[in-house]
C-alpha cells in the first residue's frame, strides 16, 4: 500500500510539532512557511522544506502539492493567509484539508469554504483536561463530534472478573468497548468472552450521554 504524503503550512508550535511527529513515524511531509529561520529549523525533519514569501495558487502548484493526500494549515495570527491557503488547497483538489482556527469567526469562515476539519488545539486540550480532572475513572477523552466521543476508562473492582457478555455494555448503556489495554497488551475488538481485569483501560465509543451513564453506573 502506498504511504500517504502530507503538507504542513505554517511551522509554529502546532505545525512544527506535526512535522516532527511525522518525521518520527517515517512519513513524507512537505513543510512550508514564510519565515526562513523556521524553514531552516524544520528542514531536517521534513522530506522537503520551502520558504514562500507569497502563498498563492501559482506558488502552491509549483511545489507539487496536488500530489499530497492530506494538508494541514497552521498560520499564527494571519487569518487572511490561513483562509486563502485553505481555499486554494480545496480548489486544487487536495483530498483532506485540516486547519487550525484562531477563534470562532475564523472557524465559521473555514467551515463555509469547505475544509474537512477545523482544529481548536487549546479548546480540545482544555476539554480533555476537564473530563480527566472531574472523573476518577476517565483518563482520556477525544471528541468525535458534538454528540459522540471516544474515552479511555479504568476498569474498577465493580466489573473485574466479568466478561464483556456479562457486562453487556452495548445493550445496557448504548456504547461500545472497542479495545482493551492491559499493561503492554492491546486487545482490538475484544470478544464477548474477554474477561475484564481490574486496572484494564477500556476504550469506549458512543454518545456522550450513554458514556456518562456507563461511567457512573457501569464501570
Amino acid at each position: 500500500m502506498r504511504k500517504k504524503s502530507f503538507a504542513v503550512f505554517g511551522l509554529g508550535r502546532f505545525g512544527g510539532t506535526i512535522v516532527k511527529e511525522f518525521y518520527k513515524m517515517g512519513v513524507e511531509v512537505i513543510a512550508i512557511d514564510k519565515d526562513e529561520a523556521k524553514v531552516n529549523e524544520f528542514s531536517k525533519y521534513a522530506t522537503y522544506a520551502v520558504c514562500l514569501d507569497v502563498i498563492d495558487e501559482t506558488t502552491i502548484n509549483s511545489l507539487g502539492i496536488r500530489n499530497v493526500d492530506h494538508a494541514f494549515v497552521s498560520f499564527g495570527d494571519n487569518l487572511q493567509t490561513s483562509i486563502l491557503t485553505s481555499l486554494i488547497l480545496k480548489e486544487i483538489g487536495i483530498p483532506v484539508v485540516w486547519v487550525k482556527a484562531q477563534n470562532d469567526y475564523h472557524s465559521k469562515v473555514l467551515k463555509k469554504i469547505g475544509v474537512d476539519r477545523v482544529i481548536h488545539p487549546e479548546r480540545d486540550v482544555a476539554r480533555r483536561i476537564a473530563h480527566h480532572i472531574v472523573s476518577e475513572k476517565m483518563i482520556d477523552f477525544i471528541e468525535l463530534s458534538k454528540e459522540h466521543s471516544m474515552v479511555e476508562m479504568i476498569a474498577t473492582k465493580k466489573i473485574a472478573g466479568r466478561n464483556l457478555s456479562e457486562i453487556n455494555v452495548r445493550s445496557k448503556y448504548g456504547c461500545t468497548i472497542v479495545a482493551i489495554q492491559r499493561q503492554a497488551t492491546f486487545i482490538i475488538s475484544p470478544s464477548a468472552d474477554e474477561v475484564i481485569a481490574e486496572g484494564d483501560v477500556l476504550i469506549v465509543i458512543g454518545h456522550n450521554q450513554d458514556i456518562a451513564v456507563f461511567e457512573e453506573k457501569g464501570v
